[in-house]
C-alpha cells in the first residue's frame, strides 16, 4: 500500500510531490531544506538549517511509521565546501551509530537562503 505525507510545504502542492512516500517497507523522503514549515522561515546558519531539515525528515519518517533508525540511505547537498566541517558533527550526532550509506555533493540550491538540503531512504526494520 502506498502512503503520501506531506508537511503543509506550500512548495509540495505547486510543485507536486509529497515529503515522503511510503511503499511497504520503504519510506522515501524528498530533499529536505533547512525551512520551518509551520512558520516557512529558514535560519540563516547552516547548522540551524541542517538541524531544521533532521526534525523535518524525522517528523516525515514518524508519521510513516519509521524511525531515524530505519535510514539506509542519505545524501547530502550542500551550497559551500566550506559548511562540510560545521555539518558533519550535526550528521554524526543523528546518523553516528547507524551509519547510512552516504554521499555529499557540492551545489546550487533553488533559493539563495537555502544551504543544505538532505534527501533519505528508508527500510522498515523487522524483528
Amino acid at each position: 500500500m502506498r502512503k503520501l505525507i506531506s508537511t503543509g510545504s506550500p512548495f509540495e502542492k505547486t510543485a507536486g510531490y509529497s515529503r515522503a512516500v511510503v511503499q511497504g517497507d520503504w519510506c522515501f523522503v524528498s530533499g529536505t531544506t533547512g525551512y520551518d514549515y509551520a512558520t516557512m522561515t529558514m535560519p540563516e546558519t547552516v547548522e540551524a538549517q541542517t538541524r531544521n531539515c533532521l526534525a523535518t525528515i524525522a517528523k516525515a519518517l514518524r508519521d510513516g511509521g519509521f524511525e531515524m533508525a530505519d535510514v539506509v540511505r542519505a545524501h547530502y547537498y550542500i551550497t559551500d565546501q566550506a559548511f562540510v566541517d560545521a555539518v558533519f558533527p550535526i550528521l554524526g550526532e543523528v546518523f553516528g551509530d547507524i551509519r547510512p550509506a552516504a554521499t555529499m555533493i557540492v551545489c546550487q540550491l533553488n533559493k539563495p537562503e537555502m544551504k543544505i538540503e538532505i534527501e533519505v531512504t528508508a527500510l522498515r526494520h523487522t524483528a
